[in-house]
């Protein structure tokens, strides 16, 4: 064990700046990956429009976002390629924060949430892909760390949004109260399932809202990201996204797969760079060189991300919801408590998998993870009119959710010997996954009612957990 530790932190070392890059700009996704959520109702009063227009923006940064990961993978070619992108995209949230306060239409308001996504894609899979051709085997430990900082930059957005959310409605004129307005803001979700037509606020009078304000220190609070970004290429001297590498790429390149050497015996595929993006796996003939197996493993793995992220997105949406309405009936400044309880299992989570990583393989983590989900949303289903368990259940379900997906990637790319390739798929469908289920479950709780919620969270564990059982098998049948 002391030998491991040593070595993870020779690499470290060797490969610092970079890494501290990619968890830089895995703070600036989280950033941008909440915000939007409590600032709702104080952009819609921006743009004068009602509820059912404004809840359209939701789903132009999370359809964009999951462009962004397709298409991330295509800037993998060398680390000035990848730099470049991250480099564009960190700069683009910054100026996309900076321009929301001056965008009075919902129009003008969905196109810049629709370039932050796109950068947000860019950023998640480009991250990942790094990391793991750097650090390959030892890959888990630096990708928890990762994704920490995405769950750390989701909890320091709302904080710094939250002294400047109107307490009243910010139209001159309306009469809907401060507990009114904490209900909307708890009950928005990035999703077209609520019912928005029954509330009924004004879009016409006097806009009274500070908001500006939270989204002018978030786009001060970022710009430090895309400096570091630029200075490591300033720092790496390599003036050309697509032409050779420089010296100190080729050397850093050297040690990793030296190190890669002697932590297994074996050298780095050389194919390597030959996978791009999402759509670069299936031309030039790169499709019909894979094998069944490794078709399998991309496809077995991009579905139980698909329902660990879905369940994920559709939990942190749906359980104020679930739980201001009977059989639980919760006070709503309580309730609007879960959420945040949540994102804050995550956020430890993923810290304590850090050096838990260091100790126990991605499968055996995958393995407890994915059957405490099951449990914990089980008992959840059982103990329905607890109150207390609901908010011990939702900590330990973010606890169990935390790590699967920094797992996968690394148990899957080990699999496949870190072709690369794999990291873009998984990143595309886990996004899917989370944009496809809130609608899906979103449609399901307005024709059924909230306790359909537990049921559906319920179902998508069981089908999560069965398919990464026949991704063991899969494996088991093709050693």
């Amino acid at each position: 064990m002391m030998t491991l530790n040593k070595r993870i932190w020779t690499i470290f070392m060797q490969n610092w700046q970079h890494t501290l890059t990619y968890w830089s700009v895995f703070f600036s996704f989280g950033l941008s990956i909440s915000f939007l959520g409590p600032t709702i109702l104080d952009l819609r009063c921006q743009t004068q429009s009602t509820l059912q227009e404004i809840t359209c923006v939701f789903f132009s940064q999370q359809f964009f976002m999951l462009i962004g990961s397709s298409v991330g993978g295509l800037f993998k070619k060398t680390q000035t390629c990848a730099l470049l992108a991250l480099f564009t995209s960190t700069l683009l949230i910054s100026v996309v924060f900076a321009i929301v306060p001056l965008c009075h239409s919902v129009f003008l308001l969905a196109v810049a949430l629709a370039v932050s996504g796109q950068a947000m894609g860019i950023i998640d899979t480009i991250a990942n892909v790094q990391l793991v051709k750097i650090y390959q085997k030892d890959s888990a430990v630096f990708l928890q760390v990762l994704h920490f900082f995405i769950g750390l930059g989701a909890l320091v957005s709302p904080l710094i949004a939250d002294p400047f959310l109107s307490e009243t409605n910010c139209v001159v004129g309306a009469e809907n109260g401060t507990s009114e307005l904490r209900h909307l803001r708890n009950t928005l979700g990035r999703t077209s399932g609520h019912n928005w037509s029954r509330y009924h606020l004004l879009t016409e009078g006097i806009v009274v809202t500070q908001v500006s304000y939270a989204f002018w220190i978030m786009a001060v609070i970022n710009l430090p990201v895309p400096i570091v970004v630029f200075a490591l290429m300033q720092y790496e001297r390599t003036p050309s996204c697509c032409g050779t590498r420089s010296p100190r790429l080729l050397e850093q390149e050297g040690l990793a797969m030296k190190t890669w050497g002697q932590g297994k015996g074996e050298p780095e595929n050389p194919h390597t760079e030959d996978h791009g993006g999402l759509f670069s796996c299936c031309r030039n003939g790169v499709l019909r060189t894979l094998s069944t197996f490794t078709i399998g493993i991309h496809i077995l793995g991009g579905l139980v991300l698909f329902m660990t992220d879905g369940i994920t997105g559709v939990y942190s949406v749906f359980v104020y919801s679930y739980a201001v309405d009977p059989p639980m009936s919760l006070p709503h400044r309580t309730a609007g408590n879960l959420a945040s309880v949540f994102w804050a299992a995550i956020t430890v989570g993923r810290l304590v998998s850090v050096p838990l990583s260091c100790k126990v393989r991605p499968v055996h983590i995958l393995i407890a993870n994915l059957a405490g989900m099951i449990i914990t949303t089980l008992l959840l289903l059982i103990l329905y009119k607890d109150s207390v368990f609901l908010f011990v259940g939702t900590f330990l379900l973010g606890l169990f959710l935390s790590s699967i997906f920094p797992c996968m990637l690394a148990y899957t790319e080990d699999i496949l010997d870190y072709q690369g390739c794999v990291t873009t798929v998984l990143v595309t469908f886990a996004g899917t996954g989370e944009m496809v289920l809130q609608i899906v479950v979103g449609l399901i709780i307005y024709s059924t009612g909230n306790y359909s919620f537990l049921l559906c969270s319920m179902i998508v564990s069981c089908i999560g957990f069965t398919l990464f059982f026949a991704l063991l098998l899969f494996q088991h049948m093709h050693r």
